[in-house]
């Protein structure tokens, strides 16, 4: 999933959607020089505020941000941490974790908010990315791993087999290992859906609708959907009752915060129990602007408004990204002691 994740930086050009195409610049004698495009998207680009601050880590954490990274690309694997340019790398890495993607490092659609490349027809899957996988997860010593996906779409499950056989070869070489699974929407193919889910041992199912309703068309490729995404987090809820299901939602990007409590109120419907709320943060100058930057006490206020509604766990914060401490949201959602306070990230 997330995003301001965490990502890698692909190997090959994305293709990005644009906001508009590039213009030249006109001027001359007695002409006002005119901004292109891109120089006009830059200059509109809103300043961080002072509450997005993260520090690199020191000592230990230091030497398990760097084993980590090494193990990552040691196996030649990808990490969303990476792909996403997720602002809480050194943290997560710093502590030993990452969240992993899997089926490639381009995806085949082009949401506007992603930095994840796109390609219409990505490279074949990578038939030892599995055994890869769970000699990484190994090396790592994780107790909990999240393995995230790009979308597959080329392929006619979606990529769920291949997904699949990676949640297994971990297993089998890691069965204390607590796993986690941020799934793409498989274009809403339900079949392909249970054959993944069919006794696939997981502590948790993620699916994110990324924003609100309203704002699909402008923020998701258009074969996403909000409808979409539900009809997926309610199947995953009916196959599997023993599982936590999950989802994730970003803020910024032009919603309302009535518009924020009614999809909480729709997730939570449909099934899900764990809920993370975080920060849209721009990846590029090619990518949706940032409308908003809503304050620590609102994501403190959404955060308790999402446990009125009934969900086991929550982390709601402006640096929140779908897979942020996800050992430690798992451990909240069967009791444990909740990872945010006032909309702070307790560290």
């Amino acid at each position: 999933m997330v995003n301001v994740g965490t990502p890698s930086d692909g190997l090959m050009a994305p293709r990005l959607p644009t906001i508009d195409a590039d213009s030249t610049n006109a001027g001359g004698c007695g002409g006002a020089s005119r901004q292109s495009a891109a120089e006009r998207r830059k200059a509109l680009r809103k300043r961080l505020p002072p509450w997005f601050k993260t520090s690199l880590p020191t000592g230990d954490a230091q030497t398990r941000y760097n084993e980590t990274r090494s193990s990552v690309h040691e196996h030649g694997l990808h990490t969303v941490c990476e792909e996403a340019r997720c602002p809480n790398v050194h943290d997560c890495w710093g502590r030993g974790t990452a969240t992993f993607m899997v089926a490639g490092e381009v995806c085949t659609r082009g949401c506007r908010f992603c930095a994840v490349g796109t390609e219409k027809i990505p490279p074949a899957l990578d038939a030892s990315e599995p055994s890869e996988l769970a000699e990484a997860v190994a090396r790592m010593g994780l107790d909990h791993a999240v393995i995230t996906v790009v979308n597959r779409d080329d392929l006619k499950d979606g990529g769920a087999g291949h997904y699949r056989d990676c949640i297994l070869a971990v297993n089998e070489r890691c069965p204390e290992v607590g796993l986690e699974l941020l799934c793409s929407d498989l274009d809403g193919n339900l079949e392909a859906l249970g054959d993944l889910l069919d006794n696939l041992p997981l502590r948790v199912f993620a699916h994110n609708v990324e924003c609100v309703p309203r704002l699909d068309s402008v923020v998701r490729d258009s074969r996403a959907s909000f409808e979409q995404s539900l009809g997926v987090l309610r199947e995953a809820r009916r196959l599997r009752p023993d599982i936590l299901i999950k989802s994730s939602i970003m803020v910024g990007l032009g919603e309302t915060d009535e518009e924020v409590s009614e999809a909480m109120r729709l997730l939570f419907e449909a099934g899900v129990e764990m809920l993370t709320l975080g920060q849209y943060l721009q990846p590029s100058d090619r990518h949706l602007p940032v409308d908003r930057f809503p304050e620590p006490e609102q994501f403190a206020s959404w955060d308790g408004e999402a446990r009125q509604i009934g969900f086991k766990a929550v982390a709601s914060g402006p640096l929140v990204r779908s897979s942020y401490r996800a050992g430690l949201l798992w451990r909240e959602a069967r009791g444990g002691v909740p990872i945010l306070l006032g909309g702070q990230v307790e560290i």
